[in-house]
């Protein structure tokens, strides 16, 4: 018998996609995480902004939670829908709605790629620079949901910084206009710098005009190969003081392994603990000079055992492909994953504790972990040994993840750099904000959504 909800909702809808088939309900009810048994109550696929405000005004009165969903590539648990819930794809409202040459924004739906954002913005002339290593997949109204970063945060900064404005449907179903694309405006709160990064839990992103930028100056791209975690840091700092970086990205020789075997090809012969692959920008001879100054100064420093400089595009793409392509290589092992971060000034020493307790605690379970170092950001892979059963698995995880957030507290950082909290990491949530601030935060989300119906359990505990 047909769910009396439903009908109501197809009543007031009657062009609405609604999906119920057990594998459409599998396949929009998780994310990346796959740790929860996908249970929602049907998904909803509206096409305009009216639909998704009525569809919030029925969730509030028929008391059914919304699970917003975009390309669903998220590592937290926040999209997904375990307990009935409506999931809410906005993957139908996908399309570039205006470019705007005076301005240099682009408006668009939330549902649109990354990938396609990027396409967009090149035949214009120009860039939207935030760019990581699921483009091809994520969605815009995500990255904006958890204020994504990415590979190039060094120069660019994160998805809040690219922001011009937002609409926004609220969790009673009201239609905010956001900064409607101003460079100044102090007329008040800003309520879009609020909506970046609330993973869903204040509002509905139904909109963004997005800021674009000039294309970088030619760059070079550069594998380097060290000998131990302290020089991680030596490198940056020379390569950030002598060369205009544009990114620089590491991982260690248990990451590089898994690439190989996902087909991958060696780009420095022999084993090192270390590398990182760093872009920068090379306008002239001057500038290519000064990196290569640099590296050999970090060689004669013993900070540096090898290196190589990638000499075409495919080369450089290549390089890219052994830090970018680590993600994938270890997708089927379902890795337990842990998105950290801290000052740069503290990550030395926050990476000296962090692999102390790594492997204390994990002497028999391999962790993959890089980074963007440039930043601050850490991302840390626990793979599942094929004789420990999942449940034990995860229990052992958790506990180190509370360990993990106990260390972070001490240096100052945070559980999450750009994934989000989500139902991952709602326990470890007072590691990094105060509870006066958490509170507050809670008492935010009751004014955007009196009847808690976005998102529920995502963020806080128990709402």
């Amino acid at each position: 018998m047909p769910d009396p909800r439903l009908a109501e909702l197809s009543r007031r809808l009657p062009d609405l996609r609604l999906l119920t088939a057990p594998g459409d309900l599998e396949h929009y009810g998780r994310d990346w995480t796959r740790r929860w048994t996908p249970a929602p109550l049907a998904i909803a696929l509206p096409a305009s902004v009216e639909e998704v405000q009525v569809i919030v005004r029925w969730a509030n009165e028929q008391q059914v939670a919304i699970v917003p969903s975009g390309g669903r590539t998220g590592l937290s648990g926040g999209a997904v829908a375990a307990n009935g819930e409506l999931v809410l794809s906005l993957e139908r409202m996908d399309r570039v709605l205006d470019f705007n040459a005076v301005d240099r924004t682009l408006t668009v739906q939330p549902g649109i790629i990354l990938q396609t954002v990027h396409e967009a913005a090149r035949s214009h002339g120009l860039i939207y620079p935030v760019d990581f290593a699921a483009r091809g997949s994520c969605s815009i109204g995500g990255n904006i949901a958890t204020n994504a970063g990415g590979i190039r945060v060094i120069r660019y900064g994160n998805t809040r910084e690219w922001i011009a404005a937002l609409k926004v449907v609220t969790g009673n179903g009201e239609l905010l206009e956001l900064n409607r694309g101003l460079i100044k405006n102090s007329s008040g709160y800003d309520f879009r710098q609020l909506m970046i990064g609330s993973e869903g839990t204040l509002g509905i992103v139904v909109e963004a005009t997005l800021k674009l930028t000039d294309p970088p100056p030619p760059s070079q791209v550069m594998l380097l190969a060290l000998p131990d975690m302290d020089a991680l840091m030596q490198v940056f700092e020379l390569f950030r003081e002598r060369l205009q970086l544009q990114a620089f990205e590491f991982f260690t020789d248990h990451a590089l392994a898994h690439v190989l075997a996902h087909g991958a090809q060696r780009a420095i012969d022999g084993d090192y603990p270390y590398y990182v692959v760093t872009e920068f920008d090379a306008v002239d001879e001057p500038a290519r000079d000064a990196a290569l100054a640099a590296f050999e100064h970090a060689l004669e420093q013993g900070w540096v055992s090898d290196g190589v400089i990638a000499q075409s595009e495919a080369q450089a793409a290549a390089l890219w492909r052994l830090r970018e392509g680590i993600t994938e290589s270890l997708a089927s092992r379902r890795p337990y994953k842990n998105d950290v971060s801290v000052r740069i000034s503290a990550v030395p020493a926050f990476l000296h504790d962090m692999q102390a307790l790594l492997a204390h605690e994990y002497p028999q379970i391999e962790v993959i972990w890089f980074g963007h170092i440039g930043d601050g950001n850490l991302h840390i892979n626990v793979l599942r040994p094929d004789d420990l059963a999942e449940e034990a698995f995860i229990a052992q995880c958790e506990h180190v993840t509370k360990l993990l957030a106990s260390t972070l507290q001490r240096h100052g950082g945070s559980i999450s750099a750009e994934h989000g909290i989500g139902l991952v990491k709602r326990a470890y949530l007072e590691s990094t904000r105060g509870a006066e601030e958490i509170a507050l935060m809670q008492g935010v989300r009751k004014v955007f959504d009196p009847n808690g119906v976005l998102n529920p359990g995502k963020l806080f505990v128990g709402s």
